[in-house]
């Protein structure tokens, strides 16, 4: 042992931090050996969306960026610019459709961080005392809301969606909620929902920002938003409701999960605020340029084409995951790049029913044994026998259909039926709870 004296660990550091759980995020189960299916992050399996074809660079699955990039290598000694301004440009263009206002979005209008966790976890910070106020979320839903929360010392307060009406709000719930507690500053609501994958109605969200009393900001995720009908985003609606963040990334349908950028689109004055507090240089030069580069028009056409072979495979995975006789009913929406199903313990035929123990053995078994990573959610609200499936390329849906429909017609499932037979009612709890706890 080294040096003693006062120095105590656990009466230094803050509570709320030692009685953290690690983060547990998608590659903590299986790691990516190169050959690997993984459906289990809702990554863009087409790659990032730019346009590198003429330079003979690849563009699926990670590479060398072009030549023909606006990267000044030489100016990497030099800090980045702190405000972003012709980012936010960029962003501004890409989201004015004047689909639900007239009003321009503006570059005073946003934030921009490092992912959407930035953005979540400053609104935390900007609105939230700690050890005194609380976020509203709404379950089942993304994990870094109660993540970053407890990070901050916040409160968490759940209004669960309605799993009766495909996990939509419950709008008056959560605004008597909010009339009866006035310490919640926040709601979290995430459009389309992870892991429902259903955009929220926009009356609903509207129903909230009309609450009569309460102070507090709405906050919409739309991380996936561009699976979704287009003119679905209420970005610039923020330019018409003071109360209403709405959060987005270049993670998913850009593909560019790599260089973590994301957005919060807000008043000018709630923006400000965001921008006060933030680190100066929290934007890299590199990620800036690859950003700005994939919002211009050639790329964005090339987000759009990605986009179009990710919906069709979409379409197939809700043809053909029916036609499996132990695969039950998706749940929530078809709005994102992921699909939420039931598995069942035996054939419908036979009164299956969605199982988490059946759940489970297809996660483990893809995984272990097949290479195909999925998402294991059956402990979720309402999630009950359920896995999340990231929508791949064609190639990866053969491989999942495939993989899938021979695990689920071995007759007996032999070897993890007799692994099941020494298993205790604990450790099946444990083992599911802890897939299920991945933030993804």
């Amino acid at each position: 042992m080294g040096h003693t004296g006062p120095f105590c660990l656990e009466t230094c550091a803050r509570p709320n931090i030692l009685a953290l759980q690690p983060y547990r995020c998608a590659r903590d189960d299986y790691k990516d050996d190169g050959t690997n299916v993984l459906l289990d992050a809702n990554e863009n399996a087409y790659g990032p969306s730019l346009d590198l074809a003429s330079t003979g660079s690849h563009t699926t699955n990670g590479t060398v960026p072009s030549p023909d990039l606006d990267i000044n290598f030489l100016g990497l000694n030099r800090y980045p610019d702190p405000h972003q301004v012709e980012l936010k440009k960029a962003l501004c263009r890409f989201r004015n459709t004047h689909t639900h206002t007239t009003r321009d979005l503006t570059p005073e209008n946003l934030f921009v961080g490092v992912g959407s966790d930035e953005a979540i976890d400053a609104l935390l910070r900007c609105f939230c005392t700690p050890g005194h106020d609380k976020i509203l979320t709404c379950p089942p839903t993304y994990g870094m809301y109660t993540v970053s929360a407890q990070v901050n010392d916040v409160g968490i307060v759940k209004v669960p969606l309605d799993t009766e009406r495909a996990f939509q709000l419950q709008p008056d719930t959560i605004n008597s909620t909010l009339a009866s507690d006035p310490a919640i500053k926040v709601v979290y609501v995430c459009s389309p929902g992870n892991p429902t994958a259903n955009l929220i109605s926009k009356s609903d969200v509207q129903k909230i920002l009309e609450h009569p009393t309460w102070n507090g900001v709405v906050v919409l995720d739309e991380a996936y938003i561009d699976f979704s009908p287009d003119g679905s985003s209420l970005a610039e609606w923020v330019t018409e409701w003071p109360n209403l963040v709405v959060m987005q990334t270049l993670s998913k349908a850009f593909g560019l999960a790599g260089i973590r950028l994301g957005a919060a689109f807000a008043s000018p004055q709630v923006a400000r605020l965001l921008n006060n507090l933030k680190a100066p240089y929290n934007i890299s030069s590199l990620t800036s340029a690859l950003a700005i580069t994939a919002l211009q028009p050639e790329n964005l056409a090339m987000m759009r084409s990605n986009r179009a072979k990710i919906l069709g495979q979409r379409a197939r995975l809700l043809e053909e995951l029916p036609k499996i006789s132990r695969v039950g009913r998706f749940l929530g929406g078809t709005a994102s790049n992921f699909l939420l199903v039931e598995i069942l313990d035996k054939p419908r035929d036979q009164g299956g029913l969605a199982s988490n123990e059946s759940a489970m053995a297809l996660y483990e078994r893809l995984a272990e044994t097949r290479g195909v990573v999925v998402r294991f959610r059956g402990k979720e609200v309402g999630c009950k026998g359920c896995l999340r499936i990231t929508v791949g390329t064609c190639e990866e849906v053969d491989r999942f259909l495939a993989e899938t429909r021979s695990i689920l017609q071995d007759v007996g499932h032999e070897s993890k039926a007799n692994k099941r037979a020494t298993t205790t009612s604990t450790e099946e709890e444990h083992r599911e709870t802890e897939a299920s706890d991945i933030v993804a």
